[in-house]
């Protein structure tokens, strides 16, 4: 399907955020939303059908995700945006996206990617704004990068488990980023998952 701009692209997963809550929205509430008059609205939605991405079924609410856009969000991993405490890392508030890497880097259905933010494991190849591929578990063999929950913060290191605590291992040198060393009593601690890739983003 044909690439869309950053203004299309978060018109369409505020248009399928909306459908996949039960309440699609309105042209007039997407202005609303984006702070945009209704005629730019017509005009993104314009160019969202002739990409087909979105059909309309008519009607005030009808916009529908078209039956191609569907199948390609079934092919594809999800692109978690965010990872909070006490929610499903998969909930639908938490995918941002949907990325066509599954086949090409031959990886399992129960794989999600992770946008990273910061620099802290640029020694280990792992750049800000990278996507890694996470596979999911609740806990990994020490020394292995993993992505962990600390409180309602998500961080990528790599893990070590000591008698008491665990070390979480930066990887930035020249920033001097230090070792973290938790224990239970200070922080609500889990792993998610053991990072197994990383596909570098260019923006």
């Amino acid at each position: 399907m044909e690439e869309l701009t950053e203004k299309q692209h978060k018109l369409l997963k505020f248009i399928e955020q909306r459908i996949d809550s039960g309440n699609p929205a309105s042209q007039r509430e997407m202005g609303k939303h984006f702070k945009l008059s209704q005629n730019a609205i017509y005009q993104l939605i314009g160019y969202l059908k002739q990409k087909g991405y979105i059909v309309n079924e008519g009607g005030h609410r009808g916009l529908r995700l078209s039956k191609q856009y569907i199948q390609q969000r079934k092919k594809g991993l999800p692109l978690v945006g965010r990872v909070a405490a006490g929610e499903p890392i998969l909930a639908d508030e938490n995918i941002e996206d949907y990325v066509q890497l599954k086949e090409l880097l031959g990886l399992s259905d129960d794989v999600f990617f992770l946008r990273v933010s910061g620099d802290s494991m640029v020694d280990e190849g792992i750049m800000d704004g990278d996507l890694v591929a996470v596979k999911p578990a609740g806990t990994v063999e020490s020394g292995k990068i993993a992505v962990v929950l600390l409180d309602d913060e998500a961080t990528v290191k790599r893990v070590f488990f000591e008698k008491n605590r665990i070390a979480l291992k930066p990887a930035n040198t020249a920033e001097g980023y230090k070792t973290r060393y938790i224990t239970s009593s200070q922080k609500d601690i889990r792993i998610v998952g053991r990072v197994i890739g990383c596909v570098r983003t260019i923006r």
